[in-house]
Formats: structure tokens, C-alpha cells, sequence
């Protein structure tokens, strides 16, 4: 995370808990001429399930951060261009920004983008198998691979659209195993006509 967002992300999150809210981390996106500052919100306790059951944050959370924000970033006056703020859920894919947010997501699978290449990859997707302190420990192809939580540049979680209930399961051969689809596409299949 980049030291600005750091920064506004210690600014705001009094702010953002006085609502009742978490703020999860900022991203913090220059452009010439202007800027994003993206604010990333949630509901103390909230888990993937429970996203994607539509149970997090809503719109008028988002508003009611965006406008006591707002105020608070006028005052203060951490980012001395133009720019645009923007107040979203974490969503079902969210962005981890601390050790604690990877403790949290413990078995989870993630995609992580590192500052500095390690055995040979500046890229990797793994399930989190512990955090230790500053210390994360990813499986990757079945392997153990520890990267410093100040090496990693982004991580994202990967859904299990399947077991949050957001698509069918599929079997061994890649098709789809509800009960009784399958049985349909092989009967579809199995009419001809005899000559």
C-alpha cells in the first residue's frame, strides 16, 4: 500500500467508525492532472457469505462516509491536487490491506502482486495458510511460499462462486453436476431418428 493511502487511511478511519463502519484500507490512484482516492468500506465482522448474500454495505453507507469524508478531508487537506472520491463495498473479490484482513481470510485463495520478485515470480495465486505476525504463508501449486506482508503490493481474494452458491458445480470432465442437468444434456444427446 502506497505511503499516502496509509496515511489517509489513519486520517479517516475514526471517522469512518464513528458511523458504525471499518474502514478496510484506501487506494490512492494519481493521474496528471488529478487523482482517485478510493475508500473501502464494510461492516465490522462481515464475510464473504454474507456479501454475497447482499448483507454488507449498502449505498446509503457509502454516502453518509463519502459526505463525513468529505468534510474531514476539506479540513485536513492530505492531497494538494484535484481529485475524485469514491466510497465502495469491498465486494466479494475484496482487496486485503492488512496482516490482520489475511488472518481474517485464513483458507481463503487470493491473488497477490509483489513489489519485489521472489522465487522468480512478482505474481501468485495461493490460499492463505497462516500469518505470522508480518509474515504470510501462501500454498501455491502445493507448496509453501512466506512473503513479507511490506513485499506484497496488492492482493485480492478469488471467490468460490461455487460454494457461495453464485454458480453450478461442476464434475471431474468440466460439466455441470446439479442433480439432473446432466441427465438432461445426455437424453437431449441420445434421440435420432432409424432408417
Amino acid at each position: 500500500m502506497a505511503d499516502k493511502a496509509t496515511t489517509i487511511t489513519a486520517l479517516l478511519a475514526p471517522t469512518v467508525e464513528a458511523l458504525g463502519l471499518e474502514l478496510l484500507g484506501a487506494e490512492y490512484l494519481p493521474t496528471p492532472g488529478s487523482a482517485v482516492l478510493r475508500l473501502y468500506i464494510d461492516r465490522p465482522g462481515t464475510d464473504l457469505a454474507a456479501e454475497a448474500d447482499g448483507q454488507g454495505v449498502g449505498i446509503e453507507d457509502c454516502e453518509a462516509v463519502s459526505r463525513e469524508v468529505s468534510a474531514q478531508l476539506d479540513v485536513e487537506d492530505p492531497i494538494s491536487s484535484q481529485y475524485t472520491l469514491e466510497v465502495s463495498s469491498p465486494g466479494i473479490d475484496r482487496l486485503l490491506f492488512t496482516p490482520e484482513q489475511f488472518a481474517r481470510f485464513q483458507g481463503e485463495k487470493v491473488k497477490v502482486g509483489l513489489k519485489l520478485p521472489q522465487d522468480g515470480r512478482r505474481r501468485l495465486t495461493g490460499r492463505i495458510v497462516s500469518v505470522e505476525g508480518e509474515r504470510i504463508v501462501f500454498d501455491v501449486d502445493g507448496q509453501p511460499l512466506e512473503v513479507a506482508f511490506d513485499n506484497i503490493d496488492k492482493a485480492r481474494i478469488v471467490p468460490d462462486w461455487v460454494a457461495l452458491g453464485l454458480a453450478p458445480a461442476r464434475d471431474a470432465s468440466g460439466r455441470d453436476a446439479r442433480p439432473g442437468k446432466a441427465d438432461r444434456k445426455k437424453d437431449k444427446g441420445a434421440g435420432g431418428s432409424a432408417t
